[in-house]
């Protein structure tokens, strides 16, 4: 196998492990008496416009994979400069936000949705890696994309990744507003001591006892 053979392996191992991991998770949550299909209300609490966003992003991974089955994913057009040590260490992001995606689902269990709804009995998740960031699973989505598009150095994939950026800014709000809708003071005490997509630091003051002047 040539080096690019290579990478095509890598980006298919990226795809099939996330995969495998969602479909588990939502066997899992099906399996609990959960809806995996969002009703009308999720739909318009998303609004059409994010809602059509998502099924387009949705239809790039399709393609994607496509391009991958057809090895045209090394096709010259497609092709971008990358360096090997910087395709390397993107397999690495990829691995890693694949273990930080896995993690989200098992701190959620039966609470976690593709859509914008609450479960019954739905109880705010602060364990895990929701222990300091409110929306890890989407750090570790952008990870994987933003990987799938180093792996295989092409302006395909860094087009999904990039697509996929953009439905979960626009998605963010609209969730973290039904979030303070259901759990109100709760949910903005949660907001200050975690950041959005990293660890939120915080520096804290020293005292510095002063010796009187001799």
């Amino acid at each position: 196998m040539n080096r690019e053979g290579v990478f095509q392996a890598g980006f298919g191992v990226l795809l099939g492990l996330m995969v495998l991991m969602r479909a588990w998770f939502a066997f899992r949550v099906r399996q609990a008496g959960e809806p995996l299909l969002p009703d009308r209300a999720a739909v318009r609490r998303e609004g059409w416009l994010v809602f059509s966003i998502r099924c387009v992003g949705f239809l790039l991974l399709l393609v994607l994979i496509v391009l991958l089955l057809s090895h045209r994913l090394g096709a010259p057009t497609l092709s971008l400069p990358l360096p090997l040590c910087l395709r390397g260490a993107g397999f690495g992001l990829g691995l890693a936000s694949l273990g930080l995606w896995t993690w989200t689902h098992v701190a959620l269990g039966r609470f976690w949705s593709a859509q914008l709804q609450l479960r019954a009995g739905h109880r705010l998740v602060t364990r895990g890696p929701y222990s300091r960031i409110r929306h890890p699973m989407y750090t570790a989505i952008l990870g994987w994309v933003l990987s799938l598009g180093l792996v295989i150095a092409n302006w395909a994939a860094l087009l999904f990744a990039r697509w996929t950026a953009v439905i979960l800014v626009t998605r963010i709000p609209r969730e973290e507003q039904m979030m303070l809708e259901r759990f109100g003071d709760e949910y903005r005490e949660y907001m200050k001591r975690t950041g959005r997509f990293l660890p939120r630091w915080t520096t804290r003051r020293r005292a510095v006892k002063v010796s009187p002047a001799a």
